[in-house]
């Protein structure tokens, strides 16, 4: 069964969600985002997809306070991103509540140090984030461009015995126009033994299933469900 996981964005404490990742394309839909979290819970939602999205832009942890209220005031598993750059920041982010911390830019900007916190924490700890163009790794919030393809960054920290990935569409995201399935079916059929979760594009709960059937592990969705696309009472198929 394919894991549901809503996404749950963060600018200056507010639920917000952006367009194709830019910050000038902002939609808020919530002053508190523990409120959206408890929504999601009332309907059999287990987990939620915590994006300090001020952190990624800024490269410092910036809505802790955010994860410590959802933590305090739901049972929900969180996996909290954006601004994480030290192991400092690791404890941080898991003493707030926080059972898996999603990692994407320092991956790519420092691997040694990423690979001692793999070894020393468990590769459990971690949900590694591929966000794509055109297959090639986006890092920095989508502002910086690599060269490096999307499933040799996912081989590359396959052997470092990572298995659960989320890998973002970038051109899809927030536009509602359905996930980049030939990604996805591309990527699996790559990288065996791993655990994919889409993200991007999401628009119906056909989708949904049409993810399950690829193999998609897990699937992130945002504004499908802020703007009504997907009714939180229709994914009690999946739950």
């Amino acid at each position: 069964m394919i894991t549901l996981i809503p996404a749950i964005d963060i600018i200056l404490g507010r639920c917000v969600r952006l367009t194709e990742g830019d910050y000038d394309q902002q939609t808020t839909y919530a002053d508190d985002p523990a409120d959206v979290a408890k929504r999601f819970e009332s309907v059999g939602i287990k987990r939620v997809h915590l994006v300090d999205l001020d952190g990624a832009k800024i490269g410092r942890v910036s809505n802790l306070a955010v994860l410590e209220h959802i933590a305090k005031s739901t049972n929900l598993m969180i996996d909290f991103g954006g601004g994480i750059k030290t192991e400092d920041d690791l404890k941080r982010v898991w003493d707030a509540g926080a059972a898996m911390v999603s990692i994407g830019s320092m991956a790519v900007k420092q691997p040694a140090i990423f690979a001692s916190w793999i070894e020393k924490y468990g590769p459990e700890k971690f949900f590694l984030g591929a966000d794509v163009r055109d297959r090639k790794i986006s890092i920095s919030a989508w502002t910086e461009q690599t060269e490096e393809d999307v499933v040799d960054f996912i081989q590359r920290h396959q052997q470092k015995n990572v298995t659960q990935f989320f890998c973002t569409d970038i051109g899809r995201d927030g536009r509602l126009e359905g996930p980049a399935f030939d990604l996805y079916k591309h990527i699996i059929a790559q990288c065996t033994d791993v655990k994919i979760t889409a993200s991007g594009g999401v628009s119906s709960v056909e989708d949904i299933h049409a993810l399950q059937k690829l193999g998609c592990d897990g699937v992130i969705i945002g504004k499908a469900l802020y703007e009504g696309h997907i009714p939180l009472e229709q994914l009690s198929v999946f739950l």
